[in-house]
């Protein structure tokens, strides 16, 4: 049974920093893309970061120099750390795993930040 887990999410004044944790099971993590995703009220889902099995990494650009992506396989986790938040940034972050046509998600963890 795959499992994603997202923790770290919470209540941060703007210009603050939170880092979020993804904590798979049931996937070979290492050949997985991962990604960050999320959705704010009254929005569709938004694309934050990917990071291949390579390493090579894709923020969007309402992230980019803000938001870094990584991973360990090792520990079969993901991580978003994010940086300098903005209020716009407030949402429900996903996190999803992704091979071939293989996609899983995880239950979401909320992000809310105040100006």
């Amino acid at each position: 049974q795959v499992q994603l887990v997202e923790s770290g999410g919470g209540s941060v004044q703007a210009g603050g920093s939170l880092r979020l944790s993804c904590a798979s099971s049931g996937i070979i993590f290492s050949i997985h893309t991962m990604g960050w995703y999320r959705q704010a009220p009254g929005k569709q889902r938004e694309l934050v970061a990917t990071i291949r099995a390579t390493g090579n990494t894709n923020h969007a650009d309402s992230v980019k120099g803000r938001f870094t992506i990584s991973r360990d396989n090792a520990k079969s986790t993901a991580y978003l750390q994010m940086n300098s938040l903005k209020p716009e940034d407030t949402a429900v972050y996903y996190c999803n795993a992704q091979l071939g046509t293989s996609n899983y998600w995880g239950q979401g963890t909320q992000v809310t930040v105040s100006s």
